[in-house]
């Protein structure tokens, strides 16, 4: 995508970029994690459209927020936009599986590409990726790191942290 303008907006998990053409928003980027990026050289530096996305976004960090109301761009392949479309239905506070995003989307082998598509997401938090764990509950993959994984899904009540195994031992 050339021609996009962006901006950063500070939150708890650091600086997100911010990109969109004005009118929609095309990409959100964690400033850690394997899946981060900066803004790309074609793209201008430009705060104003994107005065709805920051008040939304400082309001969903500081709890006031369950679900955002922004118009967006995907350009995905047609699987990639039915599991970010789907990933948009799961609430606030809540969790699901990537088995369990298979299954409603008509394929119930497809884990797999449903994690691949969901660390292909091009706007976390607003389409929640961090909301889909593993089968077992454990916490997988994240573009944005584990460590803000783990701060998302504790900001929404929707994940405990599992007590460490020595302290379970210490008691016995």
């Amino acid at each position: 995508m050339t021609g996009l303008f962006y901006t950063t907006v500070e939150s708890p998990v650091g600086d997100l970029l911010v990109a969109g053409d004005g009118n929609r928003l095309h990409f959100i980027s964690f400033p850690t994690g394997h899946k981060a990026f900066g803004p790309r050289p074609d793209w201008q530096r430009y705060d104003a459209p994107f005065s709805e996305a920051r008040r939304q976004l400082d309001a969903y960090f500081a709890g006031e927020l369950k679900q955002f109301d922004l118009a967006y761009h995907l350009s995905g392949s047609g699987f990639q936009n039915r599991v970010w479309a789907y990933l948009a239905t799961i609430p606030y506070g809540e969790t699901t599986t990537y088995g369990t995003i298979a299954k409603a989307l008509g394929d119930p082998n497809a884990s797999r590409a449903v994690g691949t598509a969901n660390g292909n997401n091009p706007l976390p938090i607003l389409l929640p990726c961090h909301r889909v764990i593993g089968a077992n509950g454990a916490l997988t993959g994240f573009g944005g790191g584990l460590p803000t994984k783990k701060f998302l899904l504790k900001l929404e009540n929707a994940w405990e942290e599992p007590p460490q195994a020595d302290l379970f031992f210490e008691r016995l």
